[in-house]
């Protein structure tokens, strides 16, 4: 402490003063440093909730003691805190996203409830639990589902379950696989919905196609096989005129419609027997009695007075019935969506580049015949079929250059390397202090001209531990100051006369003008040992 304050003594104002505001500067970027250090680093909690949900989570951790720290829609809290208070407020049933689920059927009772209300809850309830699910999956932040349910009105027949769904996405756009799963999702939960009839929506690209739709299914597959095409017309003419000197274009229209056709054709110039029935028919009788009915005859000794006589009677039929049938053809031809309708082909090559004989180069079309071959070679790289309506062009045009692309743009060096601005932000900040410290506290205390220590004196009458011959020129020492030469006259010392008194020994008087004037003495001893040495050598 002794030796800070004998350094502050002997500074000046003006290195006191920046001594002064170099520590004041210092202390203050420890503190601010400390102040950063201290600080929790925040991590994202939650985000995109509803103001509802949102303040109920923030009154809940600030009830914990939890550091908070809200930009935005976002809530953000301590990085070592975050799971545990997630897990925490997921206990409390927290945050809520606005949609209730079969909690709603908790609040029905047995009186005053209709059938009507019950059924109305209860799909309130399916909804809310089908979009719980939904947002279950953290790429989901939010979504809504509405049921259309017809068993509701009995008297309306014809109508088919259907659904609807809404979705907004914590970053990108919905993919067709997820549409198709929130499809089936909702589907299962549903008896008898099935998922072609659910539509899901996005709310950044809108409606999503079904793709196991038949039309759906037949443009895709159209697509694919025009790309195809392409890809194969090009190959194939790449390798004549060059690669990049041809573009192809393919259009392959689908038929999207199904199609049934029963045919039923009669031929009645042609009959076929199918049956045929003979039928035979014969039929005899005979008669015998008298030839007339006379009294005799009718006694009981019969026939008295007649005479006696027979008849014979005998029939044969014949009948054949021949059953034909009219030829008759059935067909039952079934077309699905996505056969060819038609494909057509537009195909523009670039001509032919020479190089004159003054070195200028010349453009020249190519010739009727090599594109009547080039032709030839793509319909039959498509399956050309004239009868469908399939069409083929092929022109021969001047490609204009493609222009210069600007050269790449350099990396900076925080591109090159992946550095974390705060961070050096908190180097500067160590940097520009340990710099303060040593220009402003460092520097001046060492630009300061060491003190002289001054020498221990002898006792009186000690020897000098001197070389052997050194002191043989040197007068001897009667006392008195005035006595030696060479010194340098000091005016500001005072005279002996002025401390002397009476009956004092001279060398007391000595020791006290030393201790009065210490800097004086150690100036005029150092002078006359060098002088001394001088004379010596």
């Amino acid at each position: 402490m002794e030796q800070l304050l004998s350094v502050w003594a002997g500074l000046d104002a003006r290195r006191r003063l920046t001594v002064a505001v170099a520590t004041i500067g210092m202390f203050a970027s420890v503190y601010f440093l400390t102040q950063l250090a201290s600080q929790p680093r925040m991590a994202l909690l939650y985000a995109g909730l509803d103001p509802l949900a949102a303040g109920e989570v923030v009154t809940a951790l600030e009830a914990r003691g939890a550091v908070v720290d809200i930009r935005g829609s976002a809530i953000y809290v301590d990085a070592t805190q975050r799971d545990a208070l997630r897990l925490a407020l997921a206990g409390e049933g927290l945050p809520q996203n606005g949609t209730q689920g079969y909690e709603l059927l908790d609040s029905l009772t047995g009186f005053g409830t209709t059938a009507q209300m019950f059924d109305a809850a209860y799909w309130r309830a399916k909804e809310g639990e089908l979009a719980r699910t939904i947002t279950a999956n953290r790429q989901f932040s939010a979504a809504r589902v509405h049921i259309s349910n017809p068993a509701s009105d009995p008297f309306r027949q014809g109508q088919v379950d259907s659904a609807s769904v809404s979705v907004t996405m914590s970053s990108g756009g919905l993919s067709a696989a997820q549409a198709t799963a929130i499809r089936y999702l909702v589907a299962s939960a549903i008896a008898g919905l099935d998922p072609q009839s659910v539509s899901v929506i996005d709310g950044v690209t809108g409606l999503i196609p079904n793709t196991e739709d038949p039309s759906v299914q037949s443009a895709g597959a159209s697509d694919a096989r025009a790309e195809h095409i392409r890809s194969s017309v090009t190959r194939l003419l790449e390798a004549r005129v060059g690669g990049g000197r041809a573009v192809v274009e393919v259009t392959v229209d689908p038929v999207t419609v199904r199609e049934e056709i029963t045919e039923r054709r009669f031929e009645p110039d042609t009959r076929v027997p199918i049956s045929s029935d003979t039928e035979e028919t014969t039929t005899r009788s005979t008669n015998t009695g008298s030839g007339s009915v006379t009294v005799a005859s009718n006694l009981p000794e019969g026939d008295a007075g007649g005479s006696a006589g027979s008849s014979e009677n005998s029939e044969t039929r014949s009948r054949e019935v021949v059953n034909f049938e009219v030829s008759e053809t059935q067909r039952a031809i079934l077309k699905e969506p996505g056969s060819v309708r038609r494909i057509s082909v537009a195909v523009l090559v670039d001509g032919v580049r020479t190089t004159a004989a003054n070195g200028t180069e010349v453009w020249e079309p190519r010739s009727a015949e090599e594109l009547a071959d080039l032709r030839e070679l793509v319909t039959s790289a498509i399956g050309y079929d004239e009868a469908r309506g399939d069409q083929v062009i092929i022109r021969s045009m001047e490609f204009q250059p493609l222009p210069e692309l600007a050269p790449p743009v350099p990396l900076s060096l925080l591109d090159r390397f992946a550095i974390d601005v705060m961070s050096l932000i908190q180097l500067g900040v160590v940097a520009l202090v340990g710099l303060i410290l040593g220009l402003f506290v460092v520097r001046p205390i060492l630009m300061r001209p060491p003190a002289t220590q001054a020498p221990q004196l002898l006792p009186p009458n000690a020897d000098l531990d001197l070389p052997e011959g050194a002191g043989a020129n040197l007068p001897a020492l009667d006392g008195e100051i005035d006595g030696l030469g060479g010194f340098t006259p000091l005016d500001d010392l005072p005279s002996f006369d002025s401390i002397q008194s009476p009956g004092q020994d001279p060398a007391d008087r000595l020791r006290q003008l030393i201790e009065t004037k210490q800097d004086e003495t150690v100036e005029v001893l150092s002078q006359w040992m060098n002088d001394s040495h001088e004379v010596a050598r």
